[in-house]
């Protein structure tokens, strides 16, 4: 299992927006092949920082995604919202739920 983890710094007027959109377009990354699930979640003291959490059953899974054609335009509208440099991390997981 992979986690993948995106730092995303919104810019302060665009974080509704920013959550409808990632609301538009979270199932259809959740359907494609090996994602498990994706989750958007909002910094505590910072509502401007975002982190995106998805899971997938295997590198070969996330890498497809990622050099998809849907990856790329989904990618590219979420670079409007940002204010800051994004971030990204891809982690096994070592323990079971």
């Amino acid at each position: 299992m992979i986690v993948r983890i995106v730092k995303l710094m919104i810019s302060k007027e665009k974080t509704n927006d920013f959550c409808l959109f990632f609301n538009t377009k979270k199932k259809q990354i959740e359907e494609f092949k090996g994602c498990v699930k994706v989750e958007l979640l909002q910094d505590t003291k910072e509502p401007n920082l975002y982190f995106t959490y998805s899971h997938w059953e295997d590198e070969e899974s996330l890498d497809n995604y990622r050099n998809s054609v849907f990856f790329k335009n989904v990618w590219n509208n979420t670079k409007l919202y940002f204010c800051g440099k994004p971030e990204a991390w891809s982690l096994n997981k070592t323990t079971s739920e």
